[in-house]
């Protein structure tokens, strides 16, 4: 599924909110190191038999979105806030999402 991006590339809107994207400066070779282990942990997270385990692969999980730029400190550095997990109707994205097509918006729904 193709997802609306906003105009700088820094978010994806799914279910409705704006979801950080990976960072556009990582190099590739990183960057697909950084997927793999996200998708190990991912993996991970939907086998653990113990709390325990739960814990271990969602610290792995996160540790993988970090490297990918998509949680912790933003990395643009123009200054502006992040703006993840917020309805794009309520940030400065509002009139971006308002001149959307319908179908685009759907898919971001």
């Amino acid at each position: 599924m193709s997802y609306p991006v906003t105009p700088d590339g820094r978010y994806f809107v799914a279910k409705g909110r704006l979801w950080r994207r990976t960072d556009p400066a990582l190099p590739e070779a990183d960057r697909q190191a950084a997927v793999n282990d996200l998708m190990t942990a991912r993996r991970a997270v939907g086998q653990a038999d113990s709390p325990e385990e739960t814990q271990a692969a969602r610290a792995a999980v996160d540790a993988a979105k970090r490297l990918l730029g998509e949680r912790g400190p933003v990395w643009w550095t123009d200054g502006a806030p992040d703006e993840t997990r917020k309805a794009p109707w309520n940030t400065g994205y509002a009139a971006w999402w308002a001149a959307l097509p319908a179908h685009e918006k759907e898919a971001g729904t």
